[in-house]
């Protein structure tokens, strides 16, 4: 009894000293704010590790131009174009046909079509869950200048046309309920340029609707103050709203004349993840350049990706579908073994998957898109140890990459994406994790012999002998042997998924 009384002193008084010195470290926390210069945030911010963590998430591409249900996202653009005819269809005469001329019909009316009825967030978030995802980014609002969010400083917002009700924060609570991260996307920064106003009689003209399709612009011009004065209060209500996970911006932001906001816009945020206790992510699509420096934010890929390992954690964005991110009628989609695939190569080279819906203007998911998801989250549930918080080995993998041919780092200026084609059964990519090695092949060869020649006995990778291999997607059992060629490893000729097949490797003690 007194033994404990005496250690119960001891204990109190060794608070009370320690007391002050976590005082002054909570001070020193609490008082540390971003300035909007660069090397303030360079000397503090580092990428989350629950983003490193995370590898998956859903990208949701929802809006009014999932209305009309032909081109994609930019259909707003498109119906008052010239001469563009995107996926083999003339938008301006399609328009004109089924809606009439745009003098009487503009891209305003189709938001009163835009009902979301049938929106369940429950289900929603379920879905994504189910996926393996780990965070979502859903569109907040796009290039066309209507927000899918209760936005204070706009009258084309969800709220007050539409779905007349705040479908964001229903999305963003289901979400976080489900323990999801939440981001949220801005693309509103091309909004400016975006409406083409080349015919006086297109209701893009009218005075009357200059807060939704902005004034005439030299597209050559830096924006105007009243402009970016504009962008700020939007992009900080959607920030001081919604509190994301992830701020993540379309490009637009970063042509010329738009650099005073950029620091401006990365010290709020940071700082605001500070307020609310919580790590953050800022990325950019494209942008890999002083305006963003790539070490202070997470570069974000449209439909390409790294060539290489990266230092630095990166993402790759993409679609489910080949031709639109929103949703048509007319979409020809990918296969999840193709898309399995890709995120396999991302991860390899320190890489996230922003993977993309497109919701229907009814507020449901469709069939096929919901059956995408579904086959990731199946292989994620059987082959995911390999996947979620691992970090790349000492090289990203082996063999005549099907990613290979004409891969760059930057392929959005043509929105152009790697057939979808098979790949041969020498696609090899490792990740790690602690002491741990998997390698997951690409494909099942014909034999169901895996032959990994960067891990043959006496390679300059790693000097230790193989211990142990498992066979992580199957659960036969498998023979290996390594020798000065290979490791060989021979499974039963049973394909146990229909993607990619992950082996477990451990190394013996030196």
């Amino acid at each position: 009894m007194i033994k404990n009384r005496y250690s119960l002193l001891f204990a109190l008084f060794f608070s009370l000293l320690l007391s002050p010195l976590c005082a002054q470290d909570q001070i020193a926390k609490d008082e540390f704010r971003y300035q909007p210069d660069w090397d303030s945030i360079r000397g503090r911010y580092q990428c989350p590790q629950w983003f490193r963590d995370a590898k998956f998430g859903i990208f949701v591409f929802w809006g009014p131009a999932s209305v009309p249900q032909v081109g994609n996202d930019k259909y707003g653009a498109w119906m008052y174009a010239k001469n563009y005819v995107p996926a083999g269809v003339n938008v301006r005469k399609y328009h004109q046909t089924h809606f009439g001329h745009q003098s009487k019909f503009g891209y305003k009316d189709f938001f009163p079509r835009f009902t979301m009825e049938k929106f369940d967030p429950e289900k929603w978030t379920a879905l994504f869950v189910e996926s393996g995802a780990r965070y979502i980014v859903p569109v907040a609002e796009m290039h066309d200048g209507y927000a899918m969010y209760a936005s204070k400083h706009t009258r084309w917002n969800v709220v007050d046309v539409g779905p007349k009700r705040d479908v964001m924060r229903q999305l963003v609570d289901a979400a976080r309920e489900k323990n999801l991260k939440v981001g949220l996307s801005s693309h509103f920064a091309l909004n400016r340029q975006f409406y083409p106003k080349w015919d006086p009689t297109f209701d893009t003209n009218d005075p009357q609707y200059q807060d939704l399709y902005w004034k005439p612009v030299d597209k050559e011009a830096a924006p105007t103050q009243q402009f970016l004065d504009h962008w700020w209060d939007r992009t900080t209500d959607i920030v001081d709203s919604y509190q994301p996970d992830i701020l993540w911006f379309d490009f637009g932001l970063d042509k010329p004349g738009f650099e005073p906001v950029h620091k401006k816009i990365m010290a709020y945020y940071y700082n605001k993840g500070l307020e609310w206790d919580k790590e953050v992510v800022l990325q950019n699509k494209n942008m890999k350049n002083e305006s963003f420096p790539e070490d202070l934010m997470v570069l974000d890929i449209e439909r390409g990706r790294q060539s290489e390992t990266s230092e630095r954690p990166w993402q790759t964005d993409t679609a489910v579908g080949k031709i639109s991110w929103t949703w048509i009628i007319n979409e020809n989609y990918k296969t999840s073994n193709f898309l399995i695939d890709e995120l396999v190569d991302i991860v390899s080279k320190n890489g996230n998957l922003l993977l993309s819906v497109g919701p229907k203007p009814d507020g449901t998911i469709g069939d096929k898109e919901s059956a995408i998801l579904k086959e990731f989250g199946a292989w994620l549930k059987l082959n995911g140890e390999a996947i979620y918080g691992t970090r790349p080995w000492k090289i990203y993998g082996e063999g005549p990459s099907k990613f290979a041919q004409g891969e760059t780092k930057f392929k959005h200026k043509h929105h152009t994406e790697y057939d979808d084609v098979e790949s041969v059964a020498a696609d090899i990519r490792f990740t790690a994790s602690g002491d741990v090695l998997y390698a997951t092949s690409l494909a099942w060869p014909d034999d169901g012999v895996f032959k990994i020649t960067s891990l043959r006995s006496n390679n300059p990778h790693e000097s230790r002998a193989i211990a142990s291999v498992d066979f992580v997607s199957g659960t036969e059992s498998i023979e290996w042997t390594q020798d000065d060629e290979a490791l060989v490893i021979q499974t039963q000729k049973n394909k146990p998924c229909e993607a990619a097949y992950v082996f477990r490797i451990r190394f013996a003690d030196e």
